[in-house]
């Protein structure tokens, strides 16, 4: 039913255990000295996950903040204006690293509605004719956490592409493949409006460590050095970028159950709490939202019925589905939704 002990554990995708294939496949790793480039599962994965996304080269990461961060060093200088959403996990959710491993200052616009305005990035872009900052990045995320999990549409996407230019773009695709899924759209469509993507496989895809980061030829091999100095080159990773290799190839399909897992939670966080902002027909993955006064309350009671929840802003808790919560699990957690005093 769930990762812990018996426990439905809704907190996060990033608590999956790797499946028996990842387990076996990294017990029997071919491998080398990622540092030197001579770990050739490492490889192997890298080749794999740009043809995937549609871009020139990869590199493997210790982790999706990691790929982030490399990602700024990588496409910014200091000082350097970085137009995102206010609630984006690379503005909210990586413990001030922008400012300290890039020396990056981020001018932030609405995001509620889990996708940021073209016209209003194209305006930002314009403001260093008028004695503002620089800008020098521009950074989206899809599927969008915060808002619940919900995917960009493609047109908007574009368009913001095209509003950005001359800017890079830096696509936080943590959940990337979660989109593709629920959006029938190829992950490489998506990365296509990126400059660079990044991608876990330690979240739905069940890997027990590890993330993506692509783009250019010529900016991975920039992202490569500013690995090293953010302590993220790693030795003989192909133990590990073995599950990865597994996750790419078997894990993908299988997010549609999760989406349909989560709507279901949705639907009963709806009909105890119709006031929660929370609409089962806007829950596009993985990843359920809502609004309640005591937030503390309603983890405490979950928990005493076997569920584990958590929250991502005050006042606001979030249940995310993945392959270790079956449909026992989530009719478990539907119940104790109910149930919530």
């Amino acid at each position: 039913m769930g990762t812990s002990a018996g426990l439905v554990d809704l907190r996060s995708d990033t608590v999956t255990r790797p499946t028996p294939a990842m387990r076996r496949a990294m017990a029997e790793a071919e491998v080398g000295d990622d540092q030197y480039g001579e770990d050739p599962t490492v490889v192997a994965l890298e080749e794999a996950f740009a043809e995937r996304v549609g871009k020139e080269a990869a590199l493997f990461v210790p982790s999706g903040v990691m790929g982030n961060q490399v990602a700024l060093r990588s496409l910014t200088r200091p000082g350097a204006v970085v137009i995102a959403g206010r609630q984006q996990h690379i503005v909210a959710f990586e413990h001030g690293g922008a400012a300290r491993n890039a020396g990056v200052q981020f001018h932030i616009l609405d995001d509620s509605e889990g996708t940021i305005s073209p016209a209003e990035v194209a305006w930002v872009r314009e403001t260093a004719d008028h004695h503002w900052p620089q800008p020098g990045l521009v950074c989206v995320e899809n599927t969008h956490m915060p808002s619940g999990g919900r995917v960009w549409s493609l047109g908007l996407l574009q368009e913001l592409a095209s509003s950005a230019r001359p800017l890079p773009v830096h696509m936080d695709g943590a959940r990337l493949f979660n989109a593709e899924v629920a959006s029938g759209v190829p992950a490489s469509t998506w990365a296509g409006a990126a400059t660079t993507v990044m991608c876990c496989l330690s979240k739905g895809l069940c890997a027990p460590v590890g993330s993506m980061l692509a783009g250019p030829a010529d900016v991975m091999s920039v992202a490569r050095e500013e690995r090293a100095c953010l302590g993220g080159a790693m030795r003989q990773a192909g133990v590990i970028a073995a599950a990865g290799l597994v996750a790419l190839r078997t894990m993908v399909d299988r997010l549609g159950e999760d989406h349909e897992r989560a709507r279901r939670l949705a639907e009963a966080v709806a009909d105890r709490w119709p006031d929660s902002g929370c609409e089962p027909a806007r829950v596009d993955t993985n990843i359920v939202v809502f609004r309640h006064p005591e937030p503390e309350r309603v983890l405490q009671h979950l928990e005493g019925e076997g569920v584990l929840a958590g929250t991502i802003a005050p006042g606001v808790v979030r249940l995310v589905t993945h392959h270790d919560v079956d449909d026992e699990g989530v009719d478990r957690a539907m119940k104790a939704l109910a149930s919530v005093p």
